[in-house]
């Protein structure tokens, strides 16, 4: 089982890398499961139903979202019906939407999971023990496991992919905008990379014009912050390939397309 994980998409330029170069990646590395965090995808900041339906349309099949899943208002509207999309596990009892989704591939299923972590970002519930809860149920279906662990910091990732190996197929940290090259199977046969980046403006600081967050460095005055649409764009990702019946990861391959990383596929 391929499964084609693509990094927070941002704004219409990452959007428009989506429309781009998924085709092409399907072509190259034939995914069953193609998973994006679109937590960014509109503005910057949240997500609209039209984007989420965009999605779909060029074959994705989860969608997840983190910290920004209520910026976009009339996501209130449509999560509910959403059965692609997934928001943090984590969050209150009672919030719309679910955390947690089942995909039927050739007869067998997926789980995808999301959680976000609390250091630095809202305190949520505590995804160590929510994952536990998720797991066990997750685990009366099927083998393969795939977290999307949305968090800011590094430790937190690495000791969720520490806490649910061996448990899980694959954990892949998202939020940071900054791809790592830390991609490797840990010792119980789970996929970890602390954070798989971002798919957006590749000239900005963090998918954001640079000159107003160097100006907000400089001075510590207050800023509008735009998506840079005048620059380069790239797209991060990462492929897991999983054992259909051990659920075991078999490799981990990080992907970037960029001007400095041509793809070639």
């Amino acid at each position: 089982m391929n499964i084609l994980f693509i990094g927070d998409v941002v704004g219409s330029p990452g959007r428009d890398m989506v429309s781009a170069y998924l085709p092409k990646l399907k072509e190259a590395y034939h995914p069953q499961l193609t998973i994006l965090n679109g937590e960014n995808a509109a503005a910057g900041k949240g997500i609209t139903e039209k984007i989420y339906k965009q999605f779909l349309e060029l074959g994705v099949q989860v969608v997840t979202m983190g910290n920004h899943t209520w910026d976009k208002k009339d996501i209130f509207d449509f999560i509910d019906d959403a059965e692609h999309m997934i928001r943090p596990a984590n969050f209150p009892e009672d919030t719309p939407g679910t955390g947690l989704t089942f995909v039927k591939i050739n007869g067998k299923e997926v789980a995808v999971i999301n959680l976000q972590g609390r250091t630095f970002l809202p305190p949520l519930d505590d995804p160590f023990r929510k994952v536990d809860e998720l797991i066990e149920q997750a685990q009366k279906r099927t083998s393969m496991i795939f977290l999307d662990f949305h968090a800011e910091v590094t430790s937190e990732k690495q000791a969720m992919g520490w806490y649910v190996d061996g448990r899980v197929s694959a954990v892949v940290g998202t939020h940071t905008h900054t791809q790592t090259a830390d991609e490797r199977i840990l010792p119980k046969g789970t996929a970890y990379i602390t954070d798989v980046g971002m798919t957006g403006p590749y000239d900005g600081i963090l998918g954001v014009e640079k000159d107003a967050v160097l100006k907000r460095f400089l001075t510590q005055l207050p800023v509008r912050f735009e998506i840079d649409k005048t620059g380069r764009n790239q797209l991060n990702g990462v492929l897991v390939t999983i054992n259909e019946q051990t659920g075991k990861a078999q490799q981990v391959k990080r992907i970037m397309i960029n001007d400095d990383h041509p793809f070639f596929g």
